[in-house]
């Protein structure tokens, strides 16, 4: 996929990820780990959605070191631009006037009804109208690459739904030109934070860099919040209510999660014990991530280039479609005239 063409007999996914910087470890949970095995499977595009992040209030000065950061995170858990199209939404403006476009065939009531505006805007005195039409901005981001799926956590549902919906709209309206996206579920399931509550975030403060360090590992799970009811280390364990324990099967093979689990619930392995195992296989697993993580910031102009590459191959995607969809709407407006 390094030319940025479709493979034949290939479904084309795109999914992104806002720059908030580093990538944590609910991010490569919930999606990085899925995106890397996917990409000799489909022909993928992945995007750096700093568009989408002017809408958090992030200060301007703090933005481009963001998406670096990201950016560095991408490459060094195997995103690969030999087989995905990896950049920064900002450098293809066909996302936005897309987004702009589709505004035509999108009920005000739709973008109403979505859960997360409806928890977004009550952050709010007076609610930005960014916050509305996000799901817009997200719409276009797919459909200005016929993307066929979307790999999307059960939380994002909604919004491919909506995208869904838009599609239909427009293909209703000006003739058929967007694939309505299939929904690819990932079987992580919700992964909650450190502290068995929220969703990971580090905002909250409940999950691990991905490029920590083994001692910063350590120090972040062995704070996490395990079986409430196990109080000392001689009560008996119920690892299917532990939070610490639903992680392990993503660092461990199945031997050594049934071990852990029947030494819990023995009581013959104590909960810090528990922790350390896990803090253990998260560094081990995230330890070639840190050497090419070094590698990309000794290099950040190899960074650069290659999201420079992978713009130059969403662009060229994305003008098509924009030259078919002006044309459709009529805003061709020399053609019309004959």
């Amino acid at each position: 996929m390094s030319d940025g063409t479709t493979t034949p007999g290939r479904k084309r996914i795109f999914s992104g990820m806002q720059p908030s910087g580093e990538a944590h470890l609910g991010n490569y949970l919930g999606a990085l780990k899925r995106w890397v095995d996917m990409q000799d499977e489909y022909d993928c595009i992945w995007c750096i959605v700093d568009d989408h992040a002017i809408t958090s209030g992030l200060a301007p000065k703090e933005l481009p070191g963001n998406v670096l950061d990201l950016a560095v995170s991408f490459l060094a858990v195997g995103l690969d631009p030999e087989r995905a199209i990896i950049f920064v939404q900002s450098d293809v403006h066909e996302h936005t006037e897309l987004a702009w476009l589709l505004n035509a065939v999108t009920p005000k009531g739709d973008l109403e009804r979505m859960t997360q505006y409806k928890e977004k805007a009550q952050r709010f005195e007076s609610v930005p109208a960014g916050i509305l039409n996000y799901p817009i901005l997200q719409a276009a981001d797919i459909l200005i690459y016929k993307a066929d799926a979307v790999p999307v956590g059960e939380d994002q549902r909604q919004h491919l739904e909506l995208t869904r919906d838009i599609a239909r709209k427009f293909n209703a309206a000006y003739g058929h030109t967007f694939p309505e996206p299939e929904a690819l579920i990932g079987d992580a399931g919700k992964i909650l934070g450190l502290d068995g509550d929220a969703k990971m975030s580090k905002s909250v403060g409940n999950t691990v860099r991905i490029l920590a360090e083994p001692d910063e590992i350590w120090e972040r799970v062995r704070t996490a919040v395990t079986d409430p009811q196990r109080v000392r280390r001689t009560d008996p364990g119920r690892p299917e209510m532990c939070n610490v324990h639903s992680l392990h099967k993503f660092f461990a093979d199945e031997a050594t999660v049934a071990d852990v689990a029947a030494q819990c619930r023995a009581a013959t392995r104590g909960c810090v014990d528990c922790k350390k195992i896990l803090a253990d296989n998260i560094a081990t697993t995230f330890a070639p991530f840190r050497e090419r993580a070094a590698h990309f910031r000794a290099h950040p102009d190899e960074v650069r280039r290659t999201l420079d590459e992978g713009a130059q191959k969403a662009r060229a995607i994305a003008a098509e479609t924009m030259a078919e969809v002006r044309r459709k709407m009529g805003l061709r407006w020399r053609d019309g005239l004959g």
